[in-house]
């Protein structure tokens, strides 16, 4: 059961208006190791991956969607004052011309997102490991993106899902470890 509460999971706020850095977190928005990506791998394998480490999948996915939202918010309040010429000094012309200032699910360079993001193995082991991958690539992301900023303000914000992804990474690796053990006890495998 999903249950939606009308506020970001952290507050979002910016300086001032940058479509450059908007460009910079479509890259989260609709790019293989940002947001969407993450919250369906995660939410698909809770069905292929057994036992104790649904739960953990479950919850993780779902904090994608949040961090989705805060994603689509700052890259929203960053260019809701664009004006064309300034989108298209950002590199972002070609999304303008086809979507205006709608959100679309697309890395920073404009390639729309695919399916082929989302690694699925089977193998539990094999999967939980992807997965700790993906969340070590975003976390990287998240920090390339600050180090772009000048906004500090939105950096408090890039902070809080970097260290997420901190925390999720952890999460898995513990999940690996139970994993391994279920598989040495032969359960689930």
């Amino acid at each position: 059961m999903w249950y939606y509460e009308k506020k970001l999971q952290y507050p979002v706020k910016v300086r001032e208006c940058n479509p450059r850095l908007a460009k910079y977190l479509i890259e989260q928005y609709g790019g293989a190791d940002g947001e969407l990506s993450a919250a369906l791998r995660y939410l698909n394998q809770r069905y292929t991956i057994p036992g104790k480490v649904i739960g953990l999948l479950n919850d993780i996915g779902t904090e994608e969607f949040a961090h989705l939202e805060m994603i689509a918010t700052m890259i929203y309040k960053l260019t809701k004052d664009a004006t064309p010429e300034m989108l298209e000094a950002a590199g972002l012309a070609p999304h303008y011309v086809n979507h205006d200032s709608a959100l679309f699910y697309h890395n920073s360079a404009g390639n729309p997102w695919t399916a082929e993001y989302i690694q699925a193995k089977g193998d539990p082991i094999a999967d939980i490991y992807e997965d700790i991958a993906a969340e070590e690539k975003a976390r990287a992301t998240y920090q390339w993106i600050i180090n772009m900023s000048d906004d500090p303000e939105l950096n408090d914000s890039l902070k809080f899902l970097r260290e997420r992804e901190i925390v999720h990474s952890q999460r898995f690796r513990e999940a690996a470890e139970i994993l391994k053990e279920d598989r040495d006890k032969k359960i689930f495998f």
